[in-house]
């Protein structure tokens, strides 16, 4: 995982410094070829589609991530009310019997904050995610030989579909963090910035000096927009985060007596 970081910033310097280069490229292309104004205002509609192609893109991937990122957040309170709905239906098992499955559903849920604790630390999530599946079997073995021996056959009938919630909304959970854009759409995306890069440094060249605001500021907002997207798409590695919604959770947790 600090790999895929360290590699993911190493494609945004790329994309900011290759949108440099290549607005120069441009402007030295258009002064060389001395270009009249009949040839640039026939270039002006491919230039439109090309950088209303990107906007497209951009538009399209911006939204994306926003809803992704938005539906992580929901599914954070979604494991929070149902690991505190089956800890609440606990109460129907018979009393000798709950101690120890409350015990278990402590430990499951202390499990689950610390899974997205140790992000970025794939490996260790990973780990944590293993605890709880194990915590799973036990917790529903246990609310199962509770429930075969209690009198009361609508027990089980309310506990045990409330346990089934709060596991499947864990694998829920872990799924929704591996959905991504196919990574064809960011190569697209950074080959329409350095086109139009390209086509704006065509435009730009003007005069024989250069201005350097327009250059760096049109690269470093694109390659922020970009930044933005990929942020939203892995919000637990960078400065977009999901953590403040984990309080769910901790305090679910501490209302476990």
């Amino acid at each position: 995982m600090y790999a895929t970081m360290i590699a993911g910033v190493a494609a945004l310097i790329f994309l900011f410094l290759g949108m440099i280069f290549f607005l120069e490229i441009g402007r030295r292309l258009r002064l060389r070829s001395k270009a009249d104004d009949k040839l640039t205002s026939g270039l002006s509609v491919v230039e439109g589609a090309l950088f209303g192609l990107m906007g497209l893109v951009i538009a399209f991937t911006f939204s994306g991530a926003a809803s992704r990122f938005d539906e992580r957040r929901q599914l954070i309170v979604e494991e929070a009310n149902d690991i505190g709905t089956a800890y609440m239906r606990l109460d129907l098992l018979p009393s000798a019997a709950q101690p120890a499955i409350r015990d278990l559903v402590r430990r499951y849920v202390d499990t689950r904050i610390q899974t997205y604790r140790v992000l970025p630390d794939y490996d260790a999530a990973l780990a944590e995610i293993s605890k709880a599946n194990d915590l799973q079997r036990e917790i529903w073995n246990a609310a199962v030989a509770a429930t075969r021996d209690d009198t009361k056959p609508q027990t089980a009938i309310v506990l045990l579909p409330a346990l089934n919630e709060m596991f499947d909304i864990a694998n829920t959970r872990f799924w929704a963090t591996q959905i991504h854009p196919p990574v064809m759409i960011y190569v697209l995306l950074g080959i329409l910035a350095l086109v139009c890069a390209l086509l704006a440094g065509f435009g730009m060249a003007g005069g024989p000096s250069r201005s350097w605001i327009h250059i760096v500021g049109f690269s470093l907002i694109l390659t922020l927009a970009v930044y933005v997207i990929i942020d939203m798409e892995y919000p637990r590695m960078g400065f977009i985060r999901v953590d403040s919604f984990d309080q769910a959770l901790i305090d679910v947790r501490a209302s476990m007596k």
